[in-house]
């Protein structure tokens, strides 16, 4: 096989405000977008990947049980205390967890969808030991 491109894809209740969510808070430019009847898509570039939020899904207010959907989209970065601070004035309470094998914050875009970000030093700290 022959893969050129990988992506995922969210069916969102919310569209717009998902849309803004991951463009605000994260940065994530658009790639393209369409417009077709009640049909829309955004497609964001998701660090070298796409994320292509599209018309279509269910809306959990509450956020996602990992029972719910057991898909988590997970966003690295090199300092998860000012990725803290960044999600807070974004206006999301949010603590950051720590545990034996890195620190993350567990947060839900604005259709409940489960999205955890990690810190990445120690990500790749575990990358190193399998490569062993």
């Amino acid at each position: 096989m022959n893969i050129s491109r990988t992506g995922i894809i969210l069916n969102t209740e919310k569209y717009v405000e998902c849309v803004q969510f991951y463009k605000d808070l994260f940065g994530f430019d658009t790639l393209y977008e369409e417009k077709e009847s009640d049909f829309r898509l955004t497609r964001l570039d998701f660090c070298g990947t796409y994320l292509m939020i599209e018309t279509g899904g269910t809306a959990k207010s509450r956020g996602r049980s990992i029972v719910d959907s057991p898909v988590k989209l997970r966003i690295n970065v090199s300092d998860i205390e000012q990725a803290l601070k960044t999600i807070e004035n974004y206006g999301i309470k949010a603590v950051i967890v720590k545990s034996d094998w890195g620190s993350t914050i567990n947060i839900f875009d604005p259709d409940g969808n489960r999205v955890g970000i990690r810190d990445d030093a120690t990500f790749v700290g575990q990358m190193k030991r399998f490569q062993k």
